[in-house]
Formats: C-alpha cells, structure tokens, sequence
C-alpha cells in the first residue's frame, strides 16, 4: 500500500514536516509495510521555503535585510539553480513585529526588495514568491523603492516572477487589501482609510504612466499590495500557491501509484474549499481516482467537506476533548494526529467481513 502524506502546518502548534511524520506514523503502527511518501507543502505563507527545499534540495542564502520597520536582520532564500524561492515574511513577516509594534502605516516592504535585488545579482532569474503573513499595507512601493534601477533591468534580462497566494482580494476599495487585511495587521478604522487612499493613489499614478492597471487583478490585494507591485512593476504571474509548489516538485507523478492521500490543516470548513492547501490536494488526487483523507486539529462543516470529494473530514481531537491550550501542545498534537490516522487507515482499509 502506498499512502501519500501532504499535511499544511497546524500554526503555532506543527510544521508540515512535524504533521507528516506524526500522519506517517499512524499509518506504519496500522499498516506496518506501506510505503509512505511525505510531501512538505505550504499555501505561499508559513514554511513556503521548507515545502520546496524539502521537495527540490537547493541551497539555503543568507542576505543582509530589513524587517517591516526597516531593522537590520539576516534572511534567507533558496537558491535552486537560476531559481530563488522567496518567502516575503522572511522580511515583511507579522511575527518579526511584537504586538505593540503592529502598525501597517509605518510597516514596509523594502526587505523583499533587498532580498530579490541580492538573489538578482547573485545569478537568479526566475523567482518563485510567496506571499503570505506580512505586517505591511504598503502596495508593494517598498519593495520598489529597494530594487530601483534593477526593476528595468531585471525586465530588459526577461526575469520571470510567479506569485503564490490564495488571496483574490483586489488592491484597493471594500475588497481590497487594507479594508479586508490591515486590521488583522493592528490597523485602526481611520488607518484602514488612509492606507486604502494611499494605495488608490499609487495606482491611478502608475496606471497613467505605465499605460495598463494591474489593481484590479485577482491577488493583487495580497500581502498588502505586494502582488500589485510584483503585477503591475515586473509582470508577475499570480497562481494559488498550492498549484504553484505542487507543479515545480512534480506532485502529480506521484499519485500514479497511491492507494490513499492524506492531507489537512489546523482547522478545516468551507474556507477550507476555497484554494487552501487541501483543496488543491484533493482537486489533484482526484485527477487519479485516489480517495483523499482530510485531518484537521478543528472540523466544522464535514458535510459540505465530504460532499466536495474528502473522503472523510477526521477532527484529531474527538476521541479526546482536551483543553485548547493542552491540545495546542506540539507532542500532544503529534500523538492525537498519530492516533486518528492510525484508526482512520485501519477504518480504510478494513477486509470485508
């Protein structure tokens, strides 16, 4: 038997990595002799390097940078031959801010630029970009104000960015990044107004020089109007970031043979069927007729889950009720995901009676 294990982080609790190899010991203490494959994954956001060094090898660079406001600090790329895999909260990341410190007024993105204009002139020509967890509201013109003059060289030299996020969210308006995400980022209503003017702003500007909008576009709302600026400035392709890892590392080559998946997330509903990191596992081993197991620390919905193709939407914690704070626990959850694959793999396959 050949389980595929593709589990996302279950945030501030396990790592992709962690939550595989606890899925992968449930299936071997229930079937001692599959195969279990384990694939990292990440949406664009939280461990989008890992998921691709993981997958893909590549060499870790460390570069000099700035955080959201503008302290110097280390961060790191992936280096995959031409390729540089860059996850923008290495630079612009909500969890480098205390709380106190939130303010996506002040927030910038000129780390992402740094780390892009070292990966360029270190040999890269094609980045992979994912965008995900920034403190910034900034539409990407920090960024911008980084690379400088190494944005029309960059084009002249045909470098190729492909954007990852599952945000459909415009730039600018009722739907767009500041209204829908700077209060998450510890924007107040009269910031939410500001920033939203300020972005609408930038892009009537750069709509009348550069002759063509990019606002509007699907994604361009994320990370603060990062994946306007990467549209818009250096003619991005936006993709979900699922889709995006799951082609570059060959995903689908693997489901030739699987006789089960098993992916999941912290906590799984119908925000769970909207472009997370499930979804685009399920739309992928359906392709092969594979049933798809999902795992999740909280489940709401099942129905509408099973009913988009889940074989079975499995709450980790329903055997124990424990405190959230217990269950949160990393060796605690570990043991719970262990335990509920190992019943449901069991449940699976069970011979005919």
């Amino acid at each position: 038997m050949k389980v595929v294990v593709a589990i996302d982080s279950f945030k501030g609790c396990m790592t992709s990595a962690q939550a595989n190899a606890a899925a992968r010991d449930g299936v071997c203490s229930a079937q001692p002799d599959a195969e279990v494959v384990m694939v990292t994954v990440s949406d664009g956001g939280e461990g989008w390097i890992d998921a691709f060094r993981s997958a893909c090898g590549g060499v870790l660079v460390q570069a000099e940078a700035c955080d959201p406001l503008l302290r110097p600090i280390q961060a790191h790329y992936l280096e995959l031959g031409s390729q540089a895999v860059v996850e923008v909260a290495q630079t612009c990341g909500l969890t480098l801010l205390r709380a106190e410190e939130r303010n996506p007024l002040r927030a910038s993105t000129y780390g992402v630029g740094q780390l892009i204009a070292y990966a360029y002139r270190h040999g890269c020509t094609r980045f992979l970009v994912g965008l995900g967890g920034s403190a910034t509201s900034d539409a990407g013109q920090g960024m911008l104000e980084a690379l400088g003059s190494l944005v029309e060289e960059m084009l002249k030299q045909n470098c190729q960015f492909s954007i990852a996020t599952d945000v459909c969210n415009p730039l600018y308006g009722p739907n767009g990044a500041a209204a829908v995400f700077a209060p998450q980022k510890g924007a107040t209503p009269a910031m939410v107004h500001q920033l939203d003017q300020r972005a609408r702003t930038f892009a009537h500007a750069s709509a009348l020089r550069m002759g063509f909008d990019c606002s509007n576009r699907p994604g361009a709302g994320a990370a603060g109007g990062l994946g306007y600026a990467f549209m818009q400035y250096l003619g991005a392709q936006c993709q979900p970031g699922i889709d995006l890892l799951l082609d570059t590392i060959g995903f689908d080559a693997l489901l030739a043979d699987a006789d089960v998946v098993i992916t999941g997330e912290g906590a799984a509903d119908r925000q769970t069927l909207m472009g997370k990191v499930p979804m685009g596992i399920l739309s992928r081993a359906r392709r092969h007729q594979v049933p798809t197991l999902l795992v999740a620390g909280q489940v709401a919905d099942r129905e509408a889950l099973v009913q988009a193709g889940f074989s079975a939407a499995i709450n980790i914690n329903d055997k124990r009720h424990l405190p959230l704070a217990e269950a949160m626990q990393r060796e605690v959850a570990e043991q719970q995901l262990k335990d509920a694959v190992a019943h449901a793999v069991k449940e699976l396959f069970k011979a005919p009676t």
